[in-house]
């Protein structure tokens, strides 16, 4: 736990992953507030909450990219302004909009909300070195899948206790702290010596946005289909054996492995590419469709979701790496659309191969997913045989050098594998 330890007494660290976990919380549970809101309050169906969630994440994925680039031109601070104003405005508002405006509403939520995930991320790249970075960003993907697994459970909990409308309204409230927590910290978005760099600076797409980084953004995406086709293929197995009741018991124990996967990836010596760990997720998840109880289950998962949050840090890391300082708020924001996109299109995608065959037919559907995109991942970072690091990535290197040249986590990444996270 050294490794953590080093990234925790980081000034500024353990309270921007605390706010962190405060408001991605409250952002994952959105689409379930939102899906109980239109089907309690407003007594429609679930397609019609469909809608409204669809609403949502399309104006998340196109928000993405523009708000990190945003950042990029006009600073932390002014893009959070913009976004917590935008969701002060939209969550109280909730339970008194008709269907339609609700409908035009969430896109514009979506597409202003505010930048917690993109913000940690760059933050992390900016207060850690490379020595530590790797160690950071697992700790970044355990505070995701925490969020994950409290954010949604929360919600339905209050719903149950309380209107829908309620709920909508402390959600909002939790995600405007959250929002206004950040914008206090104020955390550096860029390292020490990247501070005057201008706007003026910034390279041009095409210098920083090719192959390489074209495979690590594909990987993201692939990993989050798989992991939206998971959750779906959990609910349809259980449902057929009449056991769907225990569908948060075998999540739960996915989240909990996910947990302790990251935490040992992050502590371990030496790191391991993207497209690896993506592929070995794909096959650890295809053979889960063959248990069909939900003890059996629990087990069968595990091995997936030891394999999760090391896949999730991964990817970070190497969107950090490639990315130079000047644009790496946009570059978090094409990580954080391509996540989006891919959890967006997971369960349609998954329940087709479910429909069609049987719901062992879905984990087979999400674990190809993750092979198809860690086998284009790995394609396309052979593309290019070097990839030059960020300038954030050289110069914390060369000012650690001191401290970390004789450890093994200071070695350089292989030339040939562009996806490989600068250990």
């Amino acid at each position: 736990m050294i490794r953590f330890r080093q990234v925790l007494v980081v000034p500024g660290m353990t309270p921007l992953l605390s706010i962190s976990l405060l408001a991605r919380a409250a952002i994952t549970a959105d689409a379930t507030a939102l899906t109980m809101y239109v089907v309690l309050a407003l007594d429609m169906s679930y397609a019609a909450a469909g809608a409204v969630v669809a609403a949502l994440t399309a104006g998340v994925a196109l928000g993405g990219p523009l708000l990190g680039r945003m950042i990029d031109r006009r600073g932390l601070r002014t893009v959070l302004g913009a976004t917590v104003m935008s969701q002060l405005v939209f969550w109280p508002t909730v339970p008194v909009l008709p269907y339609v405006i609700l409908l035009g509403a969430s896109f514009a939520a979506g597409l202003l909300m505010v930048p917690i995930q993109q913000v940690t991320r760059q933050a992390i790249a900016a207060m850690t070195t490379a020595g530590q970075r790797r160690a950071a960003f697992a700790l970044e993907s355990v505070v995701g899948e925490l969020s994950y697994m409290v954010g949604p459970a929360v919600v339905i909990l209050c719903a149950a206790k309380m209107s829908p409308g309620v709920v909508a309204w402390g959600l909002g409230a939790a995600i405007v702290a959250g929002g206004t927590g950040i914008a206090l910290l104020d955390p550096p978005l860029r390292a020490e010596d990247e501070a005057d760099d201008e706007a003026a600076d910034r390279p041009r797409r095409r210098e920083w946005l090719g192959a390489p980084m074209v495979a690590v953004l594909t990987m993201g995406f692939g990993v989050a289909m798989l992991l939206s086709g998971i959750d779906l293929a959990i609910v349809a197995t259980l449902r057929e054996t009449g056991q769907v009741s225990w569908a948060a018991v075998v999540v739960a124990v996915l989240g909990v492995a996910s947990v302790v996967g990251g935490l040992v990836y992050g502590a371990l010596s030496r790191p391991m590419s993207t497209w690896l760990l993506l592929g070995l997720l794909g096959l650890a998840t295809v053979p889960v469709g063959l248990a069909h109880d939900w003890p059996w289950l629990c087990v069968a998962v595990i091995a997936a979701g030891l394999l999760t949050a090391p896949t999730l840090s991964t990817v970070a890391d190497a969107v950090s790496r490639l990315a130079p300082a000047g644009v790496r708020g946009e570059a978090t924001g094409l990580q954080s659309s391509a996540s989006s996109a891919g959890f967006a299109l997971g369960s349609p995608i998954v329940g087709a191969a479910i429909d069609a065959s049987a719901p062992a037919g879905g984990f087979a559907a999400a674990g190809l997913v993750g092979l198809l995109t860690a086998l284009t991942g790995y394609l396309l970072s052979r593309r290019s045989p070097a990839v030059a690091p960020s300038p954030s990535s050289s110069s914390s290197s060369s000012s650690s050098s001191s401290s970390s040249s004789s450890s093994p986590s200071s070695q350089a990444p292989e030339p040939c594998d562009a996806t490989a996270p600068t250990p």
